[in-house]
């Protein structure tokens, strides 16, 4: 493999993951725009809110490491697409710093009022940002982005119909993959209508997804032609079919009320559907461009890698944790543990041992990466810090978190 293509590959699973699990976010957003009112609206904008508030900053994390990957390692392609589409960035930049602030304020308030315009800005950013992404996602698959800073037309880029049809998709797909989610975590919420509630709208979701996916494809046809080629022939036809398959099949899993299977299909929809486009995109970037060409030197290349692989070894245990606590029930409001389950003898002692085990090694850690001048001293400290985020997290397992909400 060449090494200009792995920070590429980076990049598009970075950007899939946050198609699968911010979009997620975003389209709770999108069903909380849609409640209604009443009693109903409410515990259906609560739960969608409760089930993505602990993770929706973290989902972020994947499009920090997209756009970090590409500004580093393919400067000419981040900079013609950051000049030519800064209107649809900047729209869903602001969207989700919106989203961010509406996040905080959202128990900030009973009154009515006030919480309504908190929940209308929730929502409608929860529609701008992925609108705009896809724009931009659309924009860049159908050639409408030249080589070069701002070479391009700053409205007309990403105001076509294949452009616009791709931000259609990501706002539906979102809606889908949300309505899948929540139907599945709704199984522990008080209120038990909610999952059948979310159902419906997966159900419903579901087609109208499919057949967005088509027209677009439709369009494509006379207007990108090269990307309705790459789509229809080769592995690109492949990530097609494997999409659309997934697709039928999460539909199915969900109207058999298997919530969580249909959960992961759902996702391999998604991320089958990208892996066409980048599929059907190669081995240009833009227009003229191809990823050697864009490519920054080895060395760079090389530092991006090895940054995003030390990077790895806290950040997916610290992924992997927060979602263990959030898709087993740990973090939901209100839940308790019985006394019974509190760990006794030797296990009691662990945490506390674990917690200064963590604090020395993070210390020491930074005395040899800081102090050291050795190559053998600066491993040694690295993995110091990594056994510092290993035993951090046994010092805070979920057992000792629920301890703490008693």
């Amino acid at each position: 493999m060449n090494l200009d293509l792995i920070p590429l590959l980076i990049a598009l699973v970075g950007l899939i993951l946050y198609t699968v699990l911010a979009g997620a976010d975003f389209g709770a957003g999108f069903w909380q725009l849609i409640a209604g009112s009443g009693a109903h609206g409410r515990a259906v904008r609560d739960h969608a809110h409760r089930a993505n508030a602990p993770v929706w900053e973290a989902n972020h994390v994947w499009l920090v490491l997209v756009l970090t990957v590409l500004w580093t390692a393919y400067p000419p392609f981040f900079g013609s697409v950051f000049s030519t589409l800064a209107v649809p960035i900047f729209l869903a930049a602001l969207g989700i710093v919106f989203r961010g602030l509406c996040y905080a304020l959202h128990y900030a308030t009973e009154v009515p009022r006030e919480r309504r315009v908190i929940d209308m800005t929730f929502s409608i950013s929860s529609v701008l940002t992925p609108f705009m992404l896809g724009t931009a996602v659309g924009a860049i698959a159908s050639g409408r982005v030249p080589v070069g800073n701002a070479a391009g037309d700053p409205l007309t880029s990403w105001t076509d119909a294949t452009s616009l049809l791709s931000g259609a998709l990501a706002v539906s797909t979102g809606a889908f993959l949300a309505a899948v989610y929540l139907a599945d975590d709704a199984r522990r919420s008080p209120e038990p209508d909610l999952a059948d509630s979310f159902r419906a709208r997966a159900v419903v979701t579901a087609p109208a997804t499919g057949a967005l996916a088509l027209a677009a494809l439709g369009v494509a046809h006379g207007d990108a032609p090269a990307l309705y080629a790459g789509l229809t022939e080769g592995a690109g036809l492949a990530a097609v079919v494997v999409s659309g398959v997934a697709g039928l099949t999460s539909f199915a899993l969900v109207w058999l009320r298997r919530y969580a299977a249909a959960r992961l299909a759902a996702a391999i929809a998604v991320a089958a559907l990208l892996a066409g486009w980048a599929a059907a995109q190669r081995p240009d970037l833009l227009p003229g461009l191809t990823i050697s060409d864009a490519a920054a030197d080895d060395a760079t290349l090389i530092a991006v890698i090895v940054a995003i692989v030390a990077g790895a070894v806290i950040l997916f245990p610290s992924l992997a944790f927060l979602f263990r606590l959030v898709l087993s029930g740990r973090l939901d409001p209100g839940r308790r543990g019985p006394a019974a389950q509190r760990p006794q003898g030797p296990d009691a002692l662990r945490p506390a041992w674990s917690a200064r085990a963590a604090l020395v090694c993070f210390v020491a850690g930074g005395l040899l990466l800081v102090i050291g001048d050795a190559d053998a001293a600066h491993a040694v400290g690295v993995a110091a810090f990594v056994a510092a985020a290993v035993l951090g997290f046994t010092a805070i397992g979920p057992d000792q978190l629920a301890e703490r909400e008693r």
